[in-house]
């Protein structure tokens, strides 16, 4: 989960002309040390829309990589007219997409994961220099989408429901699940390609179409994984808008969330955005999937690259702030890098109280906060009194303590874990948190339920014609 995208991003937004390139001879995509990005099909100026054929009329946003704050290349985002243009495309393909049988859109699926494995380093790659993860993470992201492809396939052959016994004589009860149609994918910087990758191969094989408007901060990396995915669209002689692509910033966002056409809004980002989201979705009796702020309880990390951006590192010194005006010490850390980019320390702080503000806050940065608890039900008490519950772990070789924290008065989180970090997650299970968090899921189990609609279907096939419950009309 993350913060702050969606409907408003904070990131600059510089507006140039595509001759002015001369000007600008120091992106990073013109070194040979970068020329790999070319591999991916970027160039110093990008298309930010995708509907079938490429384009982008609006603002002109350039892509800074935080190891150095250096600019990688700029993207071209898209204008109102052209989101009504891929809106209309959108429903459009829908009509070619849901009249595939669903094994033969696996089949589809099977294909991107496959066209996704062929590029799987230098995606990676792109996403380490534009998000800021340390390079095998930024692999790790890519093979989580090809994962979720693989397990996409065998899921296209065995969705659907049950026939269940009917009360009636010659009756039979039937339960049907059909695409919901047109999904609006949104994602956040911090993981630019698992997200809509899971969202995209599990909506694809339920037959809706998807529409991705990704974060305004790493718009290199929408791209050229929305070039992966039209290129096998085009070599099966499908329409491209089946994964349409617009990037832009707050006016895209608001704009899917109050389309009537977009009948799902996956979002993913800050609980505050989040909830203006799940409001503006609800206000025409939309679908919402929200995967929100995530406030973990443990948190191991040992590698990690820059911050994403220098409103993050303002973000990570106003939190050690707090943390000391509200009676924490610093014990590790807690300084910025005196080197190029957005590195900061890892930072310990201790001698805060259970509920001190800060300890409560979502903060984006490598600050682990140490409380020292007496009894177990108040260590679980502590984990459950913040309102984000996306992961949380316990390290105990007690098995009576394991399933206590997994039961009823255990943890509240989506994801809850024994002797392993919060981090990462194995895309079999259903991924996603409670409260704040939004109460979405993604990826494995029966989350392929939420980009489906349901419909219960009794039929008669004999000859008289009883109603439930025995009611008779006489």
């Amino acid at each position: 989960s993350g913060t702050g995208v969606g409907f408003a991003c904070k990131h600059a937004v510089l507006t140039f002309n595509f001759q002015q390139s001369a000007a600008m001879s120091t992106l990073l995509i013109n070194e040979p040390k970068y020329a790999w990005l070319k591999e991916l099909g970027l160039s110093e100026d990008n298309d930010g829309v995708y509907n079938g054929t490429w384009g982008g009329k609006g603002e002109v946003i350039t892509s800074y990589c935080p190891a150095n704050n250096e600019p990688i290349a700029r993207v071209r985002q898209a204008t109102m007219a052209e989101y009504e243009e891929t809106v209309q495309k959108c429903r459009e393909a829908w009509k070619v997409w849901a009249d595939i049988p669903a094994p033969k859109r696996g089949e589809i699926v099977r294909q991107i994961g496959d066209a996704l494995r062929k590029k799987i380093k230098v995606l990676g790659s792109l996403v380490s220099l534009e998000m800021g993860k340390i390079y095998v993470e930024g692999v790790g992201e890519v093979q989580e989408y090809v994962d979720v492809c693989d397990y996409a396939v065998g899921l296209s052959r065995m969705i659907g429901g049950p026939v269940l016994p009917s009360e009636r004589p010659g009756h039979a009860l039937i339960e049907m699940w059909n695409p919901v149609g047109l999904v609006g994918i949104i994602t956040a910087f911090n993981f630019p390609v698992a997200v809509y990758g899971w969202n995209n191969a599990i909506a694809l094989i339920c037959g809706n179409v998807c529409l991705w408007k990704g974060a305004p901060t790493t718009p290199l990396t929408s791209v050229a994984v929305t070039k992966i995915v039209a290129e096998v669209l085009e070599q099966n002689n499908l329409p491209g808008a089946i994964c349409s692509m617009t990037c832009g910033g707050a006016d895209i966002g608001t704009a899917m969330s109050k389309d009537e056409r977009v009948d799902l809004v996956s979002f993913t980002g800050s609980t505050h955005v989040g909830k203006m989201v799940a409001m503006t979705v609800q206000e025409r009796f939309g679908r919402n999937l929200l995967e929100l702020g995530g406030n973990n309880a443990i948190i191991a990390s040992t590698l990690y690259g820059p911050l994403h951006t220098q409103q993050a590192v303002d973000q990570y010194l106003a939190a050690i702030n707090q943390a000391k005006q509200q009676g924490g010490t610093v014990v590790c850390g807690g300084k910025v890098m005196d080197r190029p980019g957005n590195y900061v320390e890892p930072t310990i702080i201790t001698g805060l109280p259970h509920d001190a503000p800060i300890v409560h806050t979502e903060t984006f940065v490598p600050i682990l906060y140490v409380l020292k608890f007496k009894t177990e039900e108040e260590a679980f008490a502590w984990n459950n009194e913040v309102k984000q519950g996306l992961s949380s772990s316990i390290f105990t070789k007690d098995m009576g303590r394991v399933f206590r924290w997994l039961g009823p008065k255990g943890s509240d989180c989506g994801i809850v874990n024994v002797n392993i970090p919060t981090s990462g997650a194995e895309i079999g299970g259903a991924f996603g948190g409670e409260k704040h968090t939004g109460g979405g899921r993604e990826s494995g189990s029966d989350s392929w339920k939420q980009y489906m609609r349901r419909s219960t279907c009794t039929i008669n096939y004999s000859k008289d014609l009883p109603l439930a419950q025995g009611i008779k009309f006489e």
